[in-house]
């Protein structure tokens, strides 16, 4: 059975539920990623108001985790500014492609619905597009979207909490996460194109040269490494696309 029903007739509250039924993975997912950032804010030394409004404001997992690094090792706020603005620039392009796909929504809502895209929601959505041609598609969009927007913060919130109590041996060993979620997301990618592991070597050679030859700051080697690696992939994936 479709979780998005055919009939022209489905009610807003079907599809809330609809929209909810299928964001639940979504969910599950972030709760514990979510928890652990939380946890390591908490030990860089933010404030739980300020570790819970990074995740209300900012609402981007992989670029919290950097920030979060950067701020635990001194880097100043242009340069975390700069690489979480670079690592999210990809939001621009899902974002395009979502309002493109949705077009025959009202503006007033489509807005709105692309502040809350993230990778796993917009893969979501991209799956379920016939929602908007229904007469109340746009509450399967919303419930989809802010149910896992509100589970990202309240995981957030509750790993400040917990990283107030727990041992402080306890949540240190738990920065560990943060590498362990980037080989998460490059391990798999690189399996299926060697090209992408290509350009993690040479941004991290970008990295190493800047900090350890220039002797350029932490941010700064890591917004460089960031832009010139990219731009690396732009070159190398170019055959692949022709």
């Amino acid at each position: 059975m479709e979780l998005v029903e055919k009939k022209q007739g489905a009610t807003s509250t079907m599809m809330l539920k609809q929209g909810l039924t299928v964001g639940i993975p979504i969910i599950l997912g972030y709760l514990p990623i979510a928890i652990t950032y939380g946890v390591l804010a908490k030990q860089a030394g933010l404030s739980l108001l300020e570790l819970t409004m990074m995740s209300v404001l900012v609402y981007a997992g992989a670029s919290q985790f950097m920030g979060v690094n950067m701020i635990a090792v001194g880097v100043g706020a242009m340069e975390i500014i700069i690489a979480t603005f670079i690592l999210n620039s990809r939001h621009f392009v899902m974002s395009l492609s979502f309002m493109h796909a949705i077009r025959d929504m009202k503006t007033a809502w489509r807005f709105p619905l692309t502040l809350t895209l993230t990778d796993e929601s917009f893969a979501v959505s991209s799956m379920h597009t016939d929602a908007v041609s229904k007469k109340h598609g746009k509450w399967f969009y919303i419930s989809l979207f802010f149910t896992a927007y509100l589970s990202w913060i309240f995981g957030s919130f509750l790993g400040g909490v917990l990283g107030e109590i727990i041992p402080d041996k306890l949540s240190q060993s738990m920065g560990i996460a943060l590498y362990a979620m980037f080989i998460g997301l490059l391990v798999p990618t690189v399996k299926k194109e060697l090209k992408l592991a290509c350009i993690a070597i040479i941004a991290m050679l970008i990295h190493t040269l800047c900090s350890e030859v220039f002797h350029l700051s932490t941010g700064w080697a890591i917004v460089i490494a960031t832009i010139l690696g990219g731009f690396s992939g732009v070159f190398l994936m170019k055959e692949q696309e022709s």
